[in-house]
């Protein structure tokens, strides 16, 4: 992905943090003739030595697991993102687009068994972590029939690009008159890239 450097992102921990509550990416591999794609819900998992496994699952039924024969592939995690007019800036300009977006580049290596089994059950946890549903606790015949019905992966990471542009490159009157006219605008992306402008504009002060 291309990344102009002032809106690179290299924190590995915020990109965590990112890819954990985006955790819907894309799947993207090559068939041999064309790109193709799905999306899966995903676990991501930093190890011990600081490296980076993204756990998912995809139907059977799907042939794209056929194409994750030791070929890298990418997951594209999207977060918010919204347009930004030109009337909020303080002289002439052109519309854009601010946005968080990060893809992540690896070699997938198919999961079977146990290691199945404890993904799927990983991944409920997760989501139902406040209540007492769980893969353990439904009738184990059903599950293993479902089980049979699915393909797990696990991703090892091998490139992360992180591209977040939040008007780093604007100056401090026309980067909060972006802001102001984004809480304006409400709704849920609007409300997210003018947290993340504050905040990064706030880190950019910090250490600057």
């Amino acid at each position: 992905m291309y990344i102009p450097k002032h809106f690179l992102e290299e924190d590995q921990q915020k990109i965590l943090a990112f890819l954990k509550q985006n955790n819907f990416p894309a799947i993207v591999s090559f068939d041999g003739r064309v790109p193709i794609a799905t999306h899966a819900p995903v676990e991501v998992v930093e190890n011990e030595n600081g490296a980076i496994t993204v756990y998912a699952h995809i139907s059977r039924a799907n042939p794209q697991w056929k194409t994750f024969n030791n070929q890298e592939i990418l997951l594209i995690f999207q977060g918010a993102h919204t347009y930004i007019s030109p009337r909020w800036y303080n002289h002439v300009n052109v519309p854009t687009w601010n946005y968080m977006m990060i893809h992540v580049y690896g070699r997938p290596r198919i999961l079977t068994g146990d290691e199945l089994y404890a993904l799927l059950s990983r991944l409920v946890h997760i989501h139902e972590e406040t209540t007492a549903y769980s893969l353990e606790g439904l009738p184990q015949d059903l599950v293993e029939k479902q089980i049979k019905g699915v393909v797990g992966l696990a991703v090892e990471v091998t490139r992360i690009d992180a591209g977040y542009k939040l008007s780093q490159n604007r100056n401090d009157e026309d980067h909060e008159n972006i802001v102001q006219e984004l809480d304006k605008l409400g709704g849920a992306n609007s409300a997210a890239v003018a947290k993340a402008m504050r905040e990064k504009r706030g880190e950019s002060k910090q250490t600057g």
